[in-house]
């Protein structure tokens, strides 16, 4: 059983730097007053953050930081659980989240949702859901059991059952179903590749086997044709190296020419020669000086003519015998052209021959490895044997482990038919469903409302008048409705006390006496409260205080000051 002792909380929500501690277990019953916004449902507020770092509210999480202050939020709640003492403190600017156990702190080297996720599953060992189920009925953000979906309404009734542990249990074979099945895949694609392996080794085995003499005798023929044919390129390098040499003395004795020098001689005499025919044609042309402007005799024209024409002469001879010169240069050029070119078809003929004779090389030192790799294999047979044996005896192996995975998946077949919904936990709650409809029919006869109630094993509801009407819970009034919920709240308390699952000593119960309950469902209810076993602390919220204020053994005010809650004792 959790039992709650008190929780402290400062700048959350109204409150301001000055603490609130509220004992929740110094009294049976207990109610808050206090007008509108003078901070009454804080307490809920501050259980629910300080449990489940979550608004009770629907609120975004830093609205609940006093909005005053801004800053320093924190709750802490004290509560225990057999001979262990525990104490969760949560704040907000700063984030803090510690679990103190028996006075130590709890390692906080895992992450804040795994620490949220062990506060949940090992120490309170109920979620949200349950516990505002079976601790607080709010009038306004509580959604009732009625009301949850139908896979809601399962979370709740499996952790008040304490059968959770099978839905767990689910998870984890379905993760063992995924990797046995992946396994399984996995091995049978080895044991396929395995076979490959095989049939490659006797194909092999036999590819040795098969070889004999007549084959080795086929590779030494080539091997005697390929010499015979490096015979031949060589005898041919050979007579092409000789030719080479000839055609290399050939064109030693070719005399040297400079067919260049001879065109400049050409060009330089040409130049000349059309000079001499210029002054010629000047002097024909014209009888005066043009440079000192003296007359030219015919005498003196006949003189410069004459020696040009004299230079001509000389010239036109000269420029015949470079043109001759040239002549024979290009001839020998063309020559030792022809003998270059045979010369490079010669070292290109030479080089051809070198290159077929590596080949052919190659070729003969390829064939001699074939042959020791023959002769290799038929010694290694037993070997290669051997290794077929190794290769069998893996798939052997490989094949009763598959058999194993498949033996297990029969097996996990079987237990995933006992742990799903109309398995194991169906058996378990149709064992308890009699006992729940009793208890809420029980609830619902002490408030005085005559109906039968009843849940099936899928949770869907049944309600029958004394008539036998059949009725949905949506067809009745608020006040009805509020019987209701209040007698499943009331059945879901006793059904964890008996399976000291999720027994708690604390009841909160948020403006219910001020909307859907008339006097005569208010007088019913607090019989119900008041018979309620002495364990347990009923904390009632209410705008009601003058109706209700001696009606319980303890009332708390909560009122406005200086914009800031508190709290103080009637």
């Amino acid at each position: 059983m959790i039992l709650f002792k008190s929780v402290t909380y400062s700048n959350f929500l109204a409150v301001g730097n000055t603490p609130i501690t509220i004992n929740l277990n110094d009294a049976n019953t207990t109610l808050i007053i206090g007008s509108n916004g003078a901070g009454k449902s804080t307490v809920i507020e501050a259980i629910v953050f300080a449990l489940f770092n979550k608004s009770f509210r629907k609120v975004n999480k830093n609205q609940l930081i006093n909005s005053i202050n801004e800053k320093d939020c924190r709750v802490e709640i004290e509560f225990s659980i057999g001979s262990r003492e525990y104490k969760i403190i949560r704040g907000l600017k700063p984030n803090i989240f510690e679990i103190w156990i028996n006075g130590k702190l709890l390692d906080q080297v895992a992450a804040a949702s795994d620490q949220q996720k062990y506060l949940e599953q090992n120490i309170l060992k109920l979620n949200y859901k349950s516990f505002t189920q079976i601790v607080i009925l709010g009038s306004s953000t509580f959604v009732p059991f009625m009301q949850l979906p139908a896979a809601h309404r399962r979370e709740v009734i499996e952790d008040l059952l304490d059968i959770r542990i099978f839905s767990t249990m689910n998870v984890i074979l379905k993760d063992r179903v995924k990797t046995n099945n992946d396994n399984i895949k996995t091995f049978e694609t080895e044991i396929d590749f395995l076979k490959e392996k095989v049939k490659m080794q006797k194909d092999h085995i036999d590819y040795i086997s098969s070889q004999s003499q007549k084959n080795i005798d086929e590779k030494n023929e080539q091997i005697l044709d390929y010499e015979k044919q490096i015979k031949e390129c060589n005898e041919k390098y050979d007579e092409l190296c000789l030719e080479l040499a000839a055609k290399n003395d050939e064109l030693a004795n070719v005399p040297k020419v400079n067919i260049k020098e001879l065109d400049k001689f050409k060009t330089k005499f040409s130049t000349k020669l059309s000079d001499h025919k210029a002054n010629i044609k000047f002097y024909n042309e014209n009888d005066v000086c043009p440079t000192c402007r003296q007359d030219l005799t015919e005498e003196v024209k006949e003189t410069h003519i004459s020696q040009c024409n004299t230079e001509i002469e000389k010239l036109e001879t000269a420029i015949s015998e470079v043109e001759v010169e040239i002549e024979k240069a290009q001839e020998i050029i063309q020559q030792s052209s022809k003998i270059l070119t045979e010369i490079n078809q010669l070292n290109v003929d030479i080089a051809s021959q070198n290159y077929n004779c590596k080949s052919l090389t190659k070729f003969i030192d390829s064939i001699r490895e074939e042959i020791e790799k023959i002769n290799e294999s038929n010694k290694d047979i037993a070997v290669e044997k051997q290794k077929l044996t190794t290769l069998a005896s893996e798939g052997v192996t490989l094949k009763k482990q598959v058999d194993k995975m498949k033996s297990n998946k029969t097996y996990y077949e079987i237990v995933s038919t006992l742990l799903k919904d109309t398995g194991i936990k169906s058996k378990i709650i149709k064992k308890y469903l009699p006992v729940m409809n009793q208890l809420i029919n029980k609830y619902l006869q002490l408030m005085d409302f005559y109906v039968n109630f009843n849940l099936d094993e899928n949770f869907e509801e049944t309600i029958k008048s004394r008539f036998r009407d059949e009725f949905s819970y949506t067809s009745f009034s608020e006040g009805e409705k509020m019987r209701i919920d209040l007698s499943l709240m009331f059945t879901w308390r006793s059904v964890a006390k008996l399976k000291n699952s999720a027994s708690t000593n604390l009841l909160i119960l948020d403006e219910v006496f001020d909307s859907s309950l008339d006097t005569a469902g208010t007088e019913d209810f607090l019989k119900i409260i008041r018979g309620i076993d002495k364990d347990t602390n009923v904390f009632v919220i209410s705008h009601k205080g003058d109706v209700l204020h001696d009606k319980f053994e303890k009332v708390l005010q909560f009122e406005k000051v200086k914009n800031f809650s508190k709290v103080k004792e009637l």
